[in-house]
């Protein structure tokens, strides 16, 4: 009897973890999507109306630059993220999204050169400040905008085969 229980029990979980995985592939790609735009557009608005917390930071990263005042390219990375944001919302600019992603993380992680001071402590690199950490962060965006790009053809290839059948 017990021998029966444990087989039911182990179908059971089965049956529930092939139904939890169907779900997750029905739901994660939109979802990275919709989590991509939301924080892009929301972030990304804050810089042109001077009410992010990063504003110090972006400005005290771009201040070497030849051209262009702190200023104007915290409005220009505001805006920026803003088209990030919303690429991200629509299935056929996805692609163009992460390209513009890629784009704006290279210029996340130049304060970890450009700043140890601020995104390090004492220097070290293994005792990341809350700044450090907030761009050190910036690996699992790159992480899923990854995983969202390996899924586009995916899902296209599997729409025309269906179709095709």
């Amino acid at each position: 009897m017990k021998e029966i229980i444990k087989r039911f029990d182990k179908e059971i979980i089965k049956k529930l973890d092939q139904r939890s995985i169907k779900i997750m592939k029905r739901t994660s790609r939109i979802a990275i999507r919709l989590s991509f735009g939301i924080i892009f557009i929301w972030f990304g608005i804050l810089k042109p109306l001077h009410l992010s917390p990063a504003e110090g930071l972006l400005k005290a990263t771009v201040v070497w630059l030849p051209f262009g005042s702190a200023d104007n390219w915290l409005i220009i990375i505001g805006w920026w993220e803003v088209i990030i944001g919303i690429c991200f919302l629509f299935e056929k600019t996805t692609r163009m999204a992460i390209i513009l992603l890629f784009a704006q993380m290279l210029g996340t992680f130049m304060p970890l050169v450009f700043l140890p001071e601020v995104t390090f402590q004492s220097n070290n690199i293994l005792l990341p400040t809350l700044e450090g950490q907030y761009i050190i962060k910036n690996l699992i965006i790159i992480s899923a905008a990854l995983v969202l790009g390996g899924e586009i053809n995916r899902s296209k290839n599997k729409h025309e085969t269906s179709a095709s059948i």
